[in-house]
């Protein structure tokens, strides 16, 4: 597992880092790297969707040459 994947654990985690500023360029959270559809509906999203999100994440970083972090929050 990298540091990019969710932990495994049941709920899956948000990957929310208290940094909320969508990137006007991406359309992505430079806190979290979801969009703002994602964001909405992580609280109402089943498990296999949050791992499908949580699986886009390290492409997004990559594509904007940022670090690889865990998150935490909602």
């Amino acid at each position: 597992m990298s540091p990019a994947d969710p932990p495994v654990a049941s709920p899956v985690p948000s990957p929310c880092t208290g940094v909320c500023r969508i990137e006007p360029r991406t359309g992505w959270c430079a806190g979290c790297w979801r969009s703002l559809d994602e964001i909405a509906g992580w609280s109402s999203a089943d498990e296999a969707t949050r791992r499908a999100i949580w699986g886009r994440l390290a492409e997004r970083r990559a594509q904007a040459g940022a670090p690889q972090a865990g998150g935490r929050g909602a």
